[in-house]
């Protein structure tokens, strides 16, 4: 074996070792810690699409943020005025003579101007997180009005989402997810996804819980009929009987005083389990908040034997305690959360030691998950969800079985062919094409990149790449074989003549996967990871890997000729004779497709979730149901614009409800809410959901119409340089043409347009795409040869050179896209 040969193999068998090593772990599960800590990790990561999970895109009320500082910085400034003999009187904005301009500003009325002098001195002096942005020290009752620093309010701004992440990803590993990601995205958002986990109602209550602990006294000396009002503002229609803590106190505020607020005690009947609402009036100012809290466990204990939450104060909190209730001795405590009161025991004396309790008809996990968020700390700010992707583990798995199945089954009908087809040729390619998914699979994993459903769809694209890349060769080589050159020689030519060519094809589509792995989100960078992967190693596949076969072949002098099966003969179409009849058709396509694009970016169509906000989810019955029930029970509770999806043979209900709302936390709770009321023969189980807030669908839209144009403009930009610039615009039109002429048949029949349908039209771009490009390297090749023929029939003789190639790559893909439409989830 010559050196050169040998050389090539050494290579290639270190590439395959490695491969080998770090796929490891992902074939085999147990394999040694310390070879997952030392060598290359745990192996390839599934999406959350394949193993189940939760994907999460929670919003930060920066806003709120800056509010909540500015009235605690307030509190503070009034008890300090008050430690001093000085009377701070708050105006509301109804009662405020000068407007404040933003809901962070607090106006204060003083007695008289040496107390304003005073005043402002203390705050010049004690408070540098406040600035007075208006005073009135002329009138009878001198008036200041202070707001957050300029600097505070930006440190605040730059720092809540930082500090909400950390808080929930303390309160997640406490939780004991295991390899969750909680990254920022932009100046508001935080994304969570949390793999394998099972109850997720519980995770998204554990995470999104804003958890603002306070303590407040209970204003039983105010006489107010909390019980009549509550029932008047349901009768009136001003409060839902489902109200909750916001609700409540919007719609009493104006008939309770204005130093209290209304909250409700949440009372558990422990014979029937049914839970009600006590309304209760508590004085508006805290007399402590959670910061006083050091540590939350779980106890056992009290009249019924519960679970409760003990509290361990910090010194300060102790003390603050110690003389809050030696001062209210007689009256009522509550504990309130969220503005939700979970207890309100009567003070009977002084409490030191530093430690207190809230009870309220907990279960275990709900203590668990209290005492988890108030040993975590309370977040700066509410935050909202805005896109909730839910997997049910259930699904994931079958995710797996059923693109396993339709994979193998495409696969195998692929490989049989180009083994029957080019023989001792086809046996090479298909080892090539298992090595390329072998190497892709192996990359991604020592990257620590995640395999999604999307993301197969660029494995399949790529394994479709390395099938044309050696048709390609073959192709080549009995064209040469066809001109009377020797083995070698035919052999060498093969390779040479294909090489630019595929290249060309290689880079177009590379570029289509680096613009939508930069600017595209959620599916089409799972798809744009697997597919600039898959490029890369089918060119080392394709042109490196097989050759090694071939040199070695021919160095042992036994190979005698290669040999191929021939479908086509060689043919002479005029295509350019029907050039008239194709441009009419084409365009016939193209305007269905423009129309159907316009409709579509103006929300006429069937536009996903992914585009118009809203929610799909995926119910599992135990046994048949009828879609009339479904429907009665949704309509009876006036939840409009869903639409109802059956999968027959296995009890499942698929329902979208497509609604554009900023926060998507009670769409999947309220749909599944009415049908198990309406339901009551069959039992329902969520298998997956998907949550998305308006937010997000118009993310997701512009990013999506910003990638395809984006690769599309770098694409003509590559032809022109390697062509001219006529083909990198017929390029782009004709890859234009084939998207448009799809978008517009999927239009019209139906088809609900989604994040996964823009990822299989990328997919037909790429297929699109590099069949340009193959037909104009021949073109390029039959110009520079020199051909006494017009421009007219070099474009014929191309495309005739290229048929077989076109018909055997797009028959392969037929094959792969039919299995997959047959026995795929």
């Amino acid at each position: 074996m010559p050196s050169a040969v040998r050389w090539k193999f050494s290579l290639f068998a270190f590439f395959l070792a490695l491969a080998c090593l770090v796929m490891y772990p992902t074939v085999y599960k147990d394999a040694p810690d310390w070879y997952k800590k030392y060598v290359v990790g745990d192996g390839l990561k599934l999406g959350l699409d394949l193993q189940g999970g939760m994907h999460l895109i929670m919003e930060v009320d920066v806003d709120q943020a800056i509010k909540n500082a500015t009235e605690l910085a307030a509190k503070d400034l009034k008890d300090m005025a008050a430690g001093k003999q000085i009377t701070m009187v708050r105006k509301s904005a109804a009662d405020a003579k000068v407007a404040t301009k933003a809901a962070s500003e607090v106006e204060f009325m003083l007695p008289n101007l040496d107390a304003f002098n005073q005043i402002k001195k203390i705050i010049k002096d004690e408070f540098p997180s406040l600035d007075v942005v208006r005073e009135d020290a002329t009138s009878k009752f001198p008036v200041l009005v202070v707001r957050l620093s300029s600097k505070e309010e930006g440190f605040l701004r730059q720092n809540a989402v930082d500090q909400s992440l950390e808080i929930i990803r303390n309160r997640i590993d406490q939780f004991g997810v295991a390899e969750p990601s909680i990254v920022r995205q932009g100046d508001k958002q935080i994304v969570i996804q949390l793999p394998g986990i099972r109850d997720t109602e519980r995770a998204l209550k554990l995470v999104g819980q804003t958890a603002q602990l306070e303590f407040k006294l209970v204003d039983d000396a105010a006489g107010v009929d909390v019980y009549g009002l509550v029932a008047n503002a349901i009768k009136d229609g001003r409060l839902s009987a489902d109200y909750d803590a916001n609700a409540l106190q919007q719609a009493l505020k104006d008939y309770v005083p204005s130093t209290d607020v209304v909250s409700y005690i949440k009372e558990k009947n422990e014979e029937t389990g049914k839970e009600t609402k006590r309304p209760i009036l508590l004085k508006a100012n805290a007399a402590m908040t959670g910061e006083a809290v050091k540590t939350a466990n779980v106890q056992i204990g009290g009249t019924y034997n519960e679970p409760y939450v003990s509290l361990v104060l910090t010194d300060r909190g102790a003390k603050l305690f110690e003389k809050l209730t030696e001062e209210s001795v007689g009256k009522r405590l509550a504990i309130v959360l969220d503005g939700v009161t979970r207890s309100a025991p009567v003070i009977r004396e002084r409490i030191g030691g530093g430690q207190a309790q809230i009870s309220g008809s907990f279960t275990t996990t709900e203590a668990s998950d209290l005492a988890i968020v108030l040993r975590a700390g309370a977040l700066p700010a509410p935050v909202k969800i805005i896109q909730n992707v839910t997997v049910g583990p259930s699904l994931g798995a079958d995710s797996i079985k059923n693109g396993l199945m339709s994979g193998l089954i495409g696969a195998a009908i692929v490989l049989l062919f180009m083994a029957i087809y080019y023989r001792f040729s086809g046996v090479v390619a298909d080892v090539a094409v298992t090595l390329n998914i072998l190497f892709l699979l192996a990359v991604l994993s020592l990257f620590h990149a995640t395999l999604t459903l999307p993301g197969i769809a660029g494995i399949i694209l790529t394994v479709g790449m390395g099938v044309d890349s050696n048709v390609l060769i073959f192709e080549r080589m009995r064209e040469e074989r066809a001109k009377g050159k020797p083995l070698k020689a035919f052999i060498d030519s093969g390779y040479n003549r294909a090489f630019l060519t595929i290249i060309d094809a290689h880079v177009t589509t590379l570029i289509t996967a680096l613009a939508l792995f930069l600017f595209g989100t959620g599916p089409i960078k799972g798809f744009a990871v697997s597919l600039s992967a898959g490029i890369v190693i089918n060119l080392f596949t394709s042109i490196f890997c097989t050759r090694i076969v071939y040199d070695w072949r021919l160095s042992g002098k036994v190979f005698k000729d290669v040999s191929f099966m021939q479908m086509l003969d060689k043919t002479n179409i005029p295509f350019m004779r029907f050039k008239n009849i194709a441009f009419a058709v084409s365009a016939a396509c193209v305007s269905l497709g423009i129309v159907a694009f316009v409709l579509l970016s103006v929300g006429k169509g069937n536009l996903g979730v992914d585009f118009t906000g809203g929610a799909v989810v995926q119910y599992k019955a135990d046994k048949p149901f009828e879609l009339a029930n479904v429907r009665t029970s949704l309509d009876k509770a006036n939840i409009e614009g869903y639409t109802l999806q059956e999968v027959t043979g296995v009890n499942m209900l698929m329902v979208r409800l497509k609604k554009s709302e900023a926060s998507v936390e009670d769409m999947e709770t309220k749909v599944t809410a009415a049908i198990k009321q309406g339901m009551t023969d069959a039992k329902l189980t969520v298998e997956g959901k998907t949550e998305i807030g308006a937010a997000v669908s118009k993310d997701l839209k512009t990013k999506a119409i910003i990638a395809i144009l984006i690769s599309l403009g770098g694409i003509l930009l590559y032809l022109a340089f390697r062509f001219d610039i006529s083909f990198g615009v017929a390029a782009a039109i004709a890859t234009f043409h084939d998207v448009l002429a799809v978008l517009g048949f999927m239009y019209i029949l139906g088809y609900e347009i989604n994040l996964l349908i823009v990822t299989a039209l990328l997919t037909v771009a790429g297929y699109s795409l590099t069949d340009t490009v193959v037909v104009f390297d021949r073109i390029r090749e039959n110009i520079k040869v020199g051909l006494d023929l017009s421009f007219s029939d070099i474009i014929n003789k191309s495309i005739n050179d290229m048929l077989a190639r076109t018909i055997l790559t797009s028959g392969t893909t037929l094959v792969s896209a039919f299995a997959m439409w047959l026995w795929g989830g």
